[in-house]
């Protein structure tokens, strides 16, 4: 099962590239349907403003341990959810870095994962979604959920450089058509969250392939118009 699995995302690989590649006007241009000056997005805001003013205020230890343990278990998450059993996640003793092993071959979404996904934005999601089942949405969860995001996007910003390890295991030339589509439909979609829960991921979903659908018939259009 699990090298069938394996196959499978090494199939897809090259094929989501191009995808997020083409996407990028989408997932751009889906940035301008969101309602920023709304009270949730400003206080999703404050909440990304008081993770940089907290890490600022961390030791230095205490801040790349918090980081690097992330990234693994980032890694992990990514293995246990293409059938893969990790066996050892550690960190270095001088916080330079950290390593997990785990059985099998393994696969590339094991090895980019965290350079797009926001893990701790998923679990602060289902938290919330969890919470309201009880409890009515209040303006803290959506500042919580900034926090968390603000996390991300100093994970994502300060681990993707030339001496990352990772990065040359799936090639450059598939990081570049990959990541930057990845990062902003993981931002679009925890933006669409804040506003309207799951049911606001999904209408977000729907809205770029809307949005896609529109492109590739102007591009068509553009192409057949030339002959």
């Amino acid at each position: 099962m699990r090298i069938l699995i394996d196959r499978f995302i090494e199939l897809l690989k090259w094929p989501i590239a191009l995808y997020m590649l083409a996407s990028l006007p989408a997932f751009v241009k889906s940035l301008y349907a969101f309602n920023f000056m709304s009270w949730k997005y400003v206080v999703l805001a404050a909440g990304i403003v008081m993770f940089f003013i907290s890490k600022n205020m961390s030791d230095a230890g205490v801040k790349s341990t918090i980081q690097i343990i992330a990234h693994e278990f980032t890694h992990a998450f990514f293995a246990y959810l293409t059938f893969h059993k990790v066996t050892h996640i550690s960190i270095e003793g001088d916080n330079s870095g950290g390593h997990m092993e785990f059985k099998g071959k393994g696969n590339w979404l094991i090895i980019i994962g965290p350079y797009f996904f926001p893990l701790f934005c998923l679990f602060c999601m289902i938290g919330i979604w969890v919470y309201t089942w009880f409890a009515p949405m209040n303006l803290i969860l959506n500042g919580l959920l900034g926090y968390f995001l603000g996390w991300h996007i100093d994970a994502v910003t300060s681990q993707i450089h030339e001496k990352q390890t990772d990065l040359p295991k799936v090639g450059y030339k598939f990081c570049l058509m990959f990541l930057p589509g990845a990062n902003l439909w993981m931002l679009g979609t925890i933006l669409a969250f804040n506003s309207r829960g799951w049911e606001g991921v999904y209408i977000y979903q729907r809205f770029i392939n809307y949005l896609n659908a529109k492109n590739y018939d102007i591009a068509l259009n553009f192409i057949l118009n030339l002959f």
